[in-house]
């Protein structure tokens, strides 16, 4: 198969995947089929694709050559008499008027994912299996658990969606603070995920960071009363600003203190920092709007150091005592570090039981080397080279580590 016609194919899955279960799911009503018939539409375009060339809308081809096959095994199904496949077919022929307030196939399947009926950490898994296309390895990485246990995870949530009648819809406005918490965790995930891949060659996937965008901007016009709808977004604009600045020619990893601002998309900057300046007047801070306005300090340096890390340290002050977590206490301890100096933010690392986390180690590595103690630097550093999956990431801790040897 031509490497061009794998690659179209593949960036194609990584950015439709989710628009066709979500299309699937509002017109049959059952997400493990329709996934499992996207899934087979792919495999037909893998083969088909590389003879006859991209169709002219592949997504479009995706989705039709689904539902088709779909209806067929509907069909068989249902003339033996499984009453299931005909209630299916049935809900696909009658498809039931539109209520939602949005429009959008992919918010309707995030809020079915993010039901109170689900466990948080399902909620989370399956809609990044669903939305995001993550594949059940990639996912159960994330999570830290063994792929079987995944597996298990995500089949179980879909069952109960299924047996419970979880409806595939927006909730009714009245509803929608109660359901807002997770789904905003969910849309976070999704762009981090895009943000720095949790494995793989690159360290970016600016598939999932645009939908993750696109979402929030969808939340945002359906609630724009609540400010941490508008925090995250925020959040998210601030981040991806950044993004092209991030990364060397070649895919290497840039820090945000050797970026070359001038590469910042300064249009996002404006628009997340009036975001920002909108929740500051509502005042009514929570966990995103704080992380937004400390993107927003950031942004507001024109170089790395003129930046008020004073500021972002009362910022963390406050977010740590909103929402109270070790990778909260570690990026706080990164910004008393540049306040107080490398030895006080190391004392708090330290204090922090965050092993498995591979960037704890980086940020040890990074402090122990400031202090001029490289051989505890070095041990750090190898741990976190051993505990991430991304290339990028391990490349850069690499050179880091290199550097302590040829010192």
């Amino acid at each position: 198969m031509p490497a061009g016609t794998v690659g179209e194919i593949e960036r194609v899955f990584r950015a439709e995947y989710g628009r066709a279960v979500a299309v699937l799911v509002r017109r049959f009503g059952d997400i493990e089929i329709a996934e499992e018939a996207v899934q087979d539409a792919f495999a037909a375009a893998v083969e088909r694709w590389p003879a006859t060339g991209l169709p002219p809308s592949p997504a479009g081809w995706i989705i039709t050559t689904a539902r088709n096959r779909l209806i067929d095994r509907l069909r068989r199904e249902a003339s033996r008499e499984d009453r299931y496949a005909q209630a299916a077919l049935l809900y696909a022929v009658d498809e039931p008027a539109e209520e939602d307030p949005v429009h959008d196939d992919r918010l309707r399947l995030i809020f079915t994912c993010c039901h109170p009926a689900l466990a948080p950490a399902s909620q989370v898994a399956l809609t990044l299996r669903l939305l995001g296309g993550l594949t059940t390895a990639e996912i159960a990485g994330a999570f830290l658990v063994a792929e079987p246990t995944m597996a298990q995870r995500l089949v179980r949530a879909k069952g109960k969606i299924r047996d419970a009648r979880i409806p595939y819809r927006v909730p009714k406005d009245a509803d929608l603070p109660d359901r807002l918490r997770p789904v905003l965790a969910v849309v976070y995930l999704i762009f981090n995920e895009g943000y720095t891949a949790s494995s793989g060659e690159r360290l970016v996937r600016e598939d999932l960071c645009a939908e993750a965008i696109r979402l929030g901007r969808l939340l945002a016009e359906l609630m724009p009363d609540e400010p941490e709808v508008k925090g995250l977004l925020a959040l998210m604009l601030l981040t991806e600003s950044r993004r092209a600045a991030r990364t060397t020619r070649d895919g290497g990893l840039v820090l945000l203190t050797d970026q070359d601002r001038g590469l910042w998309d300064h249009d996002l900057v404006a628009e997340g920092q009036a975001l920002v300046r909108q929740c500051l007047r509502r005042g009514q801070p929570g966990p995103y709007q704080i992380q937004a306005a400390i993107n927003a300090v950031h942004s507001d340096a024109p170089v790395a150091a003129a930046t008020d890390w004073s500021q972002i340290l009362r910022l963390y002050d406050q977010l740590l005592a909103l929402a109270p977590s070790p990778v909260v206490a570690l990026n706080r301890a990164v910004a008393v570090a540049e306040v107080e100096g490398p030895g006080a933010g190391l004392a708090l690392v330290d204090s922090l039981d965050l092993g498995g986390f591979h960037l704890f180690h980086a940020v040890r590595a990074d402090l122990l080397r400031r202090l001029g103690r490289d051989s505890e630097a070095a041990l750090a550093y190898e741990a976190a080279i051993a505990r991430t999956e991304n290339s990028a990431e391990r490349d850069f801790l690499r050179r880091g580590l290199e550097s302590l040897n040829r010192a």
